[in-house]
């Protein structure tokens, strides 16, 4: 759970609301080169939508909300050794628009971990989050030092061998569910590659 006051956003204030959310995740292959994500909140309501191609050279990923704006882009460096993501406002990729990057922590791992810096201390190198799962399952945990943010689980069904998946996912209060959407995404699509 996250212990200090303060609000997670990374993404903007309207993704961060100051109660518990508890959200579902389904991704569905639509094509052969296209992949869905809805994102719907616990009443059944679409909250928000990522679109993708699955088998091109640059995997690019769009966030958008219910009317079709776009929220976010994720595109994948191409060539990178740890599978990094960058994450830009809108279909920007201007560096001025550029909110994060999300890579693995060591190229070569058995268990999954994602490092996350925000554009603030991108060139330090640093970590403002940590993203740590087991190989084996999709499920996983977001940190922020210490402290859990949100946590991730994969519900298995048959329907996941045909090419759809759901994840439960729960962000705690105050934490920008869109950015833990898009974590669920690049771990997702780094599991896949």
């Amino acid at each position: 759970m996250a212990s200090d006051d303060q609000i997670i956003k990374v993404v903007g204030d309207r993704f961060c609301v100051p109660y518990t959310m508890e959200l579902l995740v389904k991704r569905k292959i639509q094509s052969f080169s296209n992949a869905h994500y809805d994102v719907f909140d616990a009443t059944g309501n679409v909250l928000l939508q990522v679109d993708g191609g699955v088998w091109n050279f640059q995997r690019k990923r769009v966030m958008k909300d219910p009317s079709g704006l776009p929220v976010i882009t994720m595109r994948e460096k191409a060539l990178s050794w740890k599978q990094q993501w960058v994450v830009h406002q809108g279909e920007s990729s201007e560096k001025d628009h550029f909110l994060c990057c999300v890579r693995r922590s060591n190229a070569l791992q058995i268990k999954n971990k994602l490092d996350v810096c925000l554009a603030s201390s991108y060139k330090d190198d640093g970590r403002d989050f940590r993203v740590t799962g087991s190989f084996a399952s999709l499920s996983f945990k977001v940190r922020r030092g210490n402290s859990i943010i949100a946590e991730v689980s994969h519900n298995f069904t048959w329907g996941s061998c045909k090419g759809k998946e759901s994840f439960k996912v729960k962000v705690y209060p105050e934490v920008d569910y869109a950015f833990i959407v898009a974590l669920v995404v690049i771990m997702h699509e780094n599991d896949n590659a």
